[in-house]
């Protein structure tokens, strides 16, 4: 199982729209992407500008549909401007899971 774990800060005051276009995706994701299976989203109880992602994927091949769907891209265009920071992002193969 191919995994990506991403945190992404939005600048005070996007945290809304941020998380609308996290939601989007995983619309998108629940919709269109049978691979895809696995897609949370979060958002920090401490701190509403940060949100982690955990996406599972049953291969290197859904992985690479995912992140050149459309929805990533729309999603992209709408995070870029208002992102504090750079994504922080993590792929990984999965080597445990309950």
């Amino acid at each position: 199982m191919k995994t990506i774990s991403a945190i992404l800060r939005a600048r005070p005051g996007a945290e809304e729209t941020l998380r609308d276009a996290l939601l989007d995706v995983a619309a998108h994701v629940a919709a269109n992407e049978p691979d895809t299976v696995g897609f949370f989203v979060s958002q920090d109880a401490g701190d509403p500008t940060r949100f982690t992602t955990y996406e599972r994927f049953t291969d290197a091949a859904a992985m690479d549909r995912h992140n050149g769907s459309a929805a990533v891209a729309r999603f992209f265009a709408i995070a870029q401007p208002i992102l504090d920071g750079e994504v922080i992002l993590v792929t990984a193969d999965e080597i445990s899971a309950r």
